[in-house]
């Protein structure tokens, strides 16, 4: 019975049972490894299970059995002995029992320990050669990725898809070469220009009772002339013929051989206390020389004794002669006298040729730009002119520390626009005197009559319209149309009807209404022709309401009619 017990409790490890610790434990060595090693171990080692009892177990069944049989058969032998010897078969038995339940255990624990020291060495072997094989294999993961990478750049520099070049791609470098060879040829045309030697700022410094002043001064003699306009003809203007083009009749009293002409560079256009104007400008005539002086502003906070000179400048002066400074150039020198507690100069009778120039040219449609003007209607072209939206950096920059070279074309464009007003102005009133006797642009002779009517000399007005009329078209049907009305107003029906009958000829299709509803007024209410002015207003409808001209024809209709009976 003890014999079977043991042999119970040795078979109850077996599948199926609950596994018992082993009485003698085998701890498994620790291997010290690096945390890279070990983390890389955890992650690409999968967990190895631990060793269990199972392989004990089969080799305990294996001796149990084996021991089954042979005690089976020992059985079978000792059931044919006799009884008398039972007591000593058993104590050799139970003998045996202990000795194979002694060798069993042993067996196992051996087998145990054998087990689990290969079972750790078969694993950490296992796992080294895991890891080397994915390290391996990462590492021809990242040399494919990066050849994959190599590869798909140089298609895109060579512009393949596939190994097949991309028509896209050989397109857009043709164009790109021809535009290339295009940009070569043109720039192989032009002539390239010597850089300018730099030059010296030319102004002068001059101590006056109120401080130094820096001073540019440059004497035209009275021959100059600014394209095709002598600069000196500024001096044989008349009064009444300035007072008249420029809508202005204070200027008939002025003395305009003591005008100043003024004109101003400034750090920005913005107006305001922001904006200084750096170069101040100044022209008037000598006898009949033209002085131009201009005063020049070397740094900030050096204003006072610039604008102290300019209104003792202006002090002996008779009127102001701008272009545009009604509402840029003064008022911006009077903020600037107040901001720097100068008293602020008496203002003089202000002549601005901009608004002279708007209403004399503006049926060119171009514009009244000065620099536009010059070339268009005084003949004159600059070369080498420096544009005015720059002029403001290229003062900072010299006030950064830069020499005056790049301030030279500053102050020679300041020189032409002075010289410019002077010419302007005698151009425009010779041109206004001569009463279009001389050849003329049709749309300034017009531009002059227009003029004329608002001054109030109608006789001019006339002279001017029948000039610009004679050119047809658009402007002729419009000084047609300006001459009848001036002699409606003197009370020449007659003539002013006939200029209308010759605007007709002149209109195109469709353009005659506006003149026919002027003859049905003149032949309805001056003239007393009432079939003339019924035909005319008939012929009026597009250009007026539909109430209004059913009124109207009503009206001439019963007119008529009374007069008829």
């Amino acid at each position: 019975m003890d014999l079977k017990r043991k042999l119970s409790r040795l078979s109850s490890a077996g599948p199926g049972s609950q596994a018992r610790a082993p009485v003698n434990t085998v701890v498994a060595p620790v291997v010290e490894t690096p945390a890279v090693e070990t983390r890389v171990l955890a992650e690409a080692v999968p967990p190895v299970p631990p060793v269990s009892e199972a392989g004990t177990t089969t080799l305990a069944e294996v001796l149990v059995q084996a021991l089954r049989k042979r005690l089976s058969m020992d059985g079978e032998g000792e059931a044919a002995h006799d009884a008398e010897a039972g007591a000593g078969a058993t104590q050799d038995a139970r003998a045996r029992e202990s000795r194979l339940a002694d060798a069993v255990a042993q067996a196992r624990e051996d087998g145990l320990a054998r087990t689990r020291e290969s079972g750790l060495a078969d694993a950490g072997t296992r796992a080294r050669e895991f890891v080397d094989e994915g390290a391996r294999s990462r590492a021809d993961g990242l040399v494919d990725l990066r050849e994959e990478a190599r590869r798909r750049f140089a298609a895109k520099q060579t512009g393949t898809v596939d190994g097949t070049p991309d028509p896209r791609v050989e397109a857009l470098r043709q164009m790109l070469s021809f535009w290339a060879e295009r940009q070569g040829t043109a720039s192989a045309r032009k002539a390239v220009e010597p850089v300018p030697e730099p030059r010296a700022l030319p102004v002068e410094a001059r101590s006056t009772p109120h401080g130094t002043v820096h001073v540019a001064e440059q004497l035209y003699p009275p021959e100059h002339r600014h394209g095709t306009a002598p600069v000196a003809a500024a001096l044989d203007v008349e009064a009444r013929l300035v007072a008249g083009l420029a809508l202005h009749p204070e200027l008939e009293s002025v003395d305009f051989t003591r005008m100043l002409m003024l004109d101003t560079e400034t750090t920005g256009l913005a107006g305001g206390t922001g904006t200084v104007p750096f170069l101040v400008g100044l022209a008037w005539f000598e006898d009949r020389s033209l002085r131009v002086q201009q005063l020049f502003l070397r740094r900030m906070g050096e204003e006072a004794p610039m604008l102290r000179v300019l209104a003792e400048r202006m002090a002996s002066s008779s009127c102001l002669v701008t272009y545009n400074g009604k509402s840029f150039d003064w008022p911006l020198l009077r903020t600037r006298f107040v901001l720097n507690r100068v008293p602020v100069p008496k203002e003089l009778p202000h002549l601005d040729l901009l608004h002279c120039a708007r209403r004399v040219f503006k049926h060119r449609g171009e514009g009244a730009r000065l620099v536009h003007l010059e070339s268009k209607v005084l003949g004159h072209h600059r070369v080498g002119d420096v544009d005015g939206s720059l002029i403001p950096e290229l003062y900072f920059r010299f006030l950064r520390g830069t020499d005056g070279s790049e301030l030279v074309p500053v102050l020679e464009h300041n020189q032409k626009d002075l010289l410019l007003l002077a010419a302007l102005l005698g151009d425009l009133v010779r041109r206004f005197q001569s009463e279009g006797t001389e050849q003329q642009d049709p749309r300034d002779l017009l531009g002059f009559a227009q003029v004329a009517e608002r001054a109030g000399d109608a006789e001019r007005a006339l002279t001017f319209a029948k000039a610009a009329a004679e050119s047809g078209g658009p402007v002729g049907i419009e000084a047609l149309v300006l001459a009848s009305r001036l002699c409606r107003r003197s009370g020449d029906c007659e003539t002013a009807v006939a200029h209308l009958q010759r605007a007709l000829t002149f209109a195109k299709p469709g353009q005659g209404a506006v003149l026919h509803l002027s003859l049905t007024k003149l032949y309805e209410h001056s003239l007393k022709d009432l079939p003339r002015a019924l035909y005319h207003a008939r012929l009026a409808a597009p250009v007026e309401l539909p109430t209004d001209h059913q009124l109207r024809l009503e009206r001439l209709e019963r007119r008529l009619s009374r007069q008829g009976a």
